[in-house]
């Protein structure tokens, strides 16, 4: 294949899910772990064309979702309390802090900017000497590279006024932590193909062998995602427990070592609050001291108290794999995309705006 058309052809997805319904003989619960691939299955209606055996469980993967609310409230106040330049990409303006969103911080007069690429912040400083430039450095290991890199692009041009407020999640410990939890029931998974592609396949391997369950590696795309499922279905109906590699385009075994690289040299692991779910150990970056010039959180020492999520929003159960969207009773309600209580119902990645958009459960 070479062209994505071919990767959304509906004959050759129409012989995947017949190939699915042959292989499954027995129920089957399965996590896709990144968003992405909620809203392929969604958008796409896989969810509905799979075969009543198999139970798609939505994971939490979506970084901008299990962001802290204490740390959105924070680049808020360095907004609106602090006259910094605050930079971040588009998905995180709408999410709700505990009380106002970056947009509307925005629309009361804040400086915050959206932007495609960190290094853009840091060429913004370099034009503001005048001004402290913050960038909202949210991501999966996906995004690590660039931010690191734009770390180290900073302090190589002697920038100072440049830092980032880093809220990076990492994927193999939550993947851990769903298994761990006493209410998942989770039979495999599908890992999202574009955080291997930067740290490759290893991770996954002692998980799947102390667990007992099959992880797929796996892509975004319609054909992708169902060749996923099948290759978990095959290993599970065989009673095996291996990673599997259906994203082999694009993913290595070892990944790629130069963004690895680039990562080490400027985050360390370390405990991880993750929305809605709680702490996660090893399951975040932080700015290595050796670049504690760069790091907001040790520059503005802002120290801002948790603050409750809204009670009537069910995102940490949906995230962790317990509940779906339209089980909420605030989905299509009081919470929109316009009026999210929670932040799976304003991301891209969100499995609440999935269901929103998607799946047809709202009226227009």
């Amino acid at each position: 294949m070479k062209y994505m058309s071919e990767y959304r052809d509906p004959a050759l997805a129409k012989k995947y899910l017949e190939e699915i319904k042959r292989t499954v003989s027995r129920p089957w619960s399965i996590m896709e772990v990144c968003g992405g691939q909620t809203h392929s299955l969604v958008k796409n209606g896989i969810i509905d064309m799979l075969p009543d055996k198999v139970t798609m469980i939505h994971g939490p993967g979506c970084p901008v979702c299990v962001t802290p609310l204490n740390l959105i409230d924070k680049a808020i106040y360095l907004a609106s309390e602090k006259g910094v330049i605050l930079c971040s990409f588009g998905d995180m303006l709408r999410v709700p802090g505990s009380e106002k969103s970056l947009l509307e911080a925005k629309a009361e007069g804040a400086d915050v900017r959206v932007l495609y690429s960190p290094l853009e912040a840091v060429k913004i400083a370099e034009d503001n000497p005048d001004k402290e430039v913050v960038f909202f450095a949210v991501g999966f290991e996906t995004t690590a590279p660039a931010n690191a890199l734009s770390v180290v692009h900073a302090h190589r041009r002697g920038v100072k006024n440049y830092s980032i407020l880093a809220s990076h999640v990492l994927v193999p410990p939550a993947i851990k932590a769903v298994i761990d939890d006493e209410e998942s029931k989770i039979d495999g998974f599908l890992a999202a193909g574009h955080v291997c592609t930067i740290m490759g396949n290893t991770e996954y391997h002692p998980l799947s062998a102390k667990y007992k369950v099959p992880i797929v590696v796996t892509g975004f795309e319609p054909l992708d995602v169902l060749q996923g499922i099948l290759m978990v279905i095959r290993q599970l109906e065989q009673s095996q427990s291996e990673v599997e590699n259906q994203y082999a385009r694009i993913v290595r075994e070892e990944g790629n070592p130069e963004a690895q690289k680039i990562i080490n040299e400027v985050f360390e692991v370390h405990n991880q609050m993750w929305r809605g779910i709680g702490e996660i150990p090893d399951s975040g970056y932080a700015v290595r001291e050796k670049y504690a010039e760069y790091d907001a959180t040790k520059k503005y020492n802002v120290n801002i108290a948790e603050a409750p999520e809204n009670p009537l929003c069910i995102s940490g159960q949906i995230m962790k794999g317990i509940q779906k969207p339209f089980e909420c009773s605030q989905f299509g309600k009081t919470c929109k995309p316009t009026n999210p209580l929670g932040a799976p119902m304003v991301s891209s990645e969100g499995a609440c705006a999935a269901y929103y958009h998607f799946s047809g459960m709202v009226e227009a």
